[in-house]
């Protein structure tokens, strides 16, 4: 089953994680028709991958009534399994609703509790689809979501810096082209700028990039600065 997700430009990995995670759920766990993923960041709910458009449909309507399996997941229960949604009474004003689009079936559960809470969302047009052998599975796609997520994120964490170095090398050789410079008063420059105006070295690389670094009279390009060489040097290492 192809996913259908919130697209961009260029997805982060830990996006592209998630749209795998809930294509292979969809399509590994007996029973399910169709799967999603909910994040719940700031207070609020998202969906940031689904196999199906009923899938996002389901996870809005939860949103709006602000009950569910999807929402239960992400913030009191770990694991929710629901084999009638018609009768289901802790979620009495969601299920006749997922009922009528031709939901059954509803199970959730929780992958992460990081940075951000994701849930796992797996939907039945079928009552009763879902048994042990459901909850099990679920519970091994929640290790290998969790374990999938760490990835996402170190592989996310190295990209940014890469991104990083690339940009303010960039913004060095512009310098050095501008001042007449050689590399290491140009980054000796672009550091004491970072210093002195408590911004970070990427950051300002980017508005060199940009075209929006402006000196100021107290800056002199030509001087050389050794204890900035150290600041950079911190910077860098942080990404």
């Amino acid at each position: 089953m192809a996913a259908d997700t919130m697209r961009s430009p260029a997805p982060s990995a830990r996006a592209a994680a998630l749209t795998s995670l809930a294509a292979l759920a969809a399509e590994s766990i007996p029973g399910v028709d169709f799967a999603s993923i909910t994040v719940h960041i700031d207070g609020g709910f998202r969906t940031v991958a689904a196999t199906d458009a009923l899938a996002n449909e389901c996870d809005q309507l939860q949103y709006d009534v602000g009950e569910g399996p999807c929402v239960a997941a992400v913030t009191y229960e770990r694991l929710v399994l629901v084999n009638d949604l018609v009768h289901a009474e802790p979620f009495s004003h969601y299920g006749p609703l997922a009922a009528r689009r031709g939901v059954g079936s509803q199970a959730a559960v929780q992958l992460t509790h990081t940075d951000q809470v994701a849930g796992l969302n797996l939907y039945s047009r079928r009552r009763g689809a879902f048994d042990e052998l459901t909850t099990h599975l679920v519970e091994l796609f929640a290790s290998y979501g969790a374990v999938l997520l760490r990835s996402a994120h170190q592989v996310e964490h190295l990209s940014r810096a890469v991104d990083s170095r690339q940009d303010i090398g960039a913004a060095v050789g512009i310098l050095m082209e501008r001042y007449g410079l050689d590399w290491d008063r140009a980054f000796g420059f672009l550091v004491r700028n970072s210093q002195h105006r408590n911004v970070k070295l990427r950051v300002l690389a980017q508005q060199v990039l940009d075209g929006s670094f402006r000196t100021v009279s107290q800056d002199d390009p030509h001087t050389r600065s050794g204890g900035g060489i150290r600041l950079a040097s911190q910077d860098l290492a942080a990404g």
